[in-house]
């Protein structure tokens, strides 16, 4: 049977990066990852095996080996990785962590200031990158850690359990991921995306999020000849930003604290496009802010004329937690077979999105999970190589609990 951390660095070493495009998946290298993964679940033994040609979606089931009817349980995990910073030529490199700041390569140091956890790890071996590229834990040690604990149950016919259903997805990184998933076809009656940080992280709340497009259309004129003529559009846009609130910015909040944030412009003074994105955890909350951007807007046209500003906005996803609470059993399970695994639980709000919350408004009720890493999306990526067994074992533990 394969290691975990072979496999995890495997997974790594191969470039799945997603980018924004109208299609599923947005880059060809993601079929490759896809395809691995039939064929190493067709390899260990898996039933009902499948990949979606198309669309690249894998998955695949082991089937119940008690006699007592229990709810079937799923795992999905994603494969692609981020476009944020390089993620082609991926070199892994393991290393025991001797304390203080470790520099892993290319002017990135990993420093007990910015990863206070560092110091729980010392004398532990760590996989970090070698500062080029990001690693891709997130989310590939999910995909380790399922694959692994899927290997486990099937070498070991004494583990009672019912169904349980594996999923991968691509594209979750640029929003897409839970786009075309086969919640049907699936299988399970819950799930647990795994897909978080720390060890013990149980994940049941997100943002409510929507994206907005501000376009602003100001009136180029020769600088030497603008006044009473030029409505520069640069200036316009800067107007409207210190209407919203300065301390509901991603910099100033944390925990359930909601924000704006302008997150790319394009234009020049004859006009400006700015892309932005709006997030609460509370949906009241949330509701409010994007009223108060389209009535800052609308401010904005009484003073420059109408059609200055322009408003595009569409929700994204919305606060898993409404679709958990009724099914809360589903978390109680995720705390005990931590605690039973030795780890302690600990709730916290996502301070983002996951294919968990979209999937659980299509119907699959699916909290997230940790995977052990650290520093996602960067250069300083790393994740103790003993958490990926760890998670394994959480994973195998949810299993047995769930046919109890």
């Amino acid at each position: 049977m394969k290691d975990v951390a072979e496999r995890f660095i495997n997974y790594c070493r191969m470039d799945s990066q997603s980018t924004d495009a109208d299609v599923i998946p947005s880059t060809k290298e993601q079929f490759k990852i896809a395809e691995l993964l039939r064929d190493e679940l067709l390899e260990m033994g898996a039933s009902n095996v499948r990949l979606d040609a198309e669309h690249a979606y894998v998955y695949a089931e082991i089937p119940a080996n008690t006699e007592k009817p229990v709810p079937a349980v799923g795992f999905i995990s994603h494969f692609d990785t981020s476009p944020a910073v390089p993620a082609s030529g991926v070199t892994p490199v393991r290393r025991v962590y001797e304390g203080g700041d470790l520099d892993i390569g290319e002017g990135c140091v990993l420093t007990q200031k910015d990863f206070p956890r560092l110091a729980d790890f010392v004398g532990k071996e760590l996989i970090t990158t070698d500062g080029r590229t990001l690693l891709g834990a997130d989310d590939k040690a999910g995909v380790a850690e399922i694959m692994d604990a899927a290997a486990r149950l099937l070498a070991d016919p004494s583990i009672k359990h019912g169904k349980v259903c594996i999923g991968f997805t691509p594209d979750e990184e640029v929003g897409h991921g839970a786009d075309l998933f086969d919640v049907e076809g699936f299988g399970a009656d819950y799930a647990y995306t795994v897909d978080g940080g720390w060890l013990g992280e149980i994940e049941y709340e997100n943002f409510n999020a929507a994206n907005a497009t501000l376009k602003v259309q100001g009136r180029s004129t020769h600088p030497g000849a603008a006044k009473g003529s030029m409505k520069n559009a640069l200036l316009m846009w800067a107007e409207f930003q210190a209407l919203l609130p300065a301390g509901e910015n991603p910099m100033y909040t944390e925990g359930y604290e909601g924000f704006y944030h302008p997150d790319e412009i394009h234009g020049a003074c004859d006009a400006v496009t700015v892309d932005y994105i709006i997030r609460d955890h509370d949906r009241e909350k949330f509701e409010a802010k994007k009223l108060f951007f389209k009535n800052a807007a609308a401010f904005m046209n009484e003073k420059y004329g109408a059609g200055s500003f322009t408003v595009d906005m569409a929700d994204s996803y919305y606060n898993m937690r409404e679709m958990i609470e009724p099914h809360m059993e589903v978390v109680e399970i995720a705390k005990r077979a931590m605690r039973n695994c030795g780890i302690e639980p600990r709730t916290s709000p996502i301070r983002g999105g996951t294919d968990g919350a979209r999937l659980s408004y299509m119907g699959l009720p699916c909290p997230n999970i940790c995977t052990g890493g650290f520093g996602f999306h960067s250069r300083f990526e790393f994740i103790p190589t003993f958490a990926l067994t760890e998670v394994s074992n959480i994973i195998l533990e949810i299993i047995r609990l769930s046919a109890e």
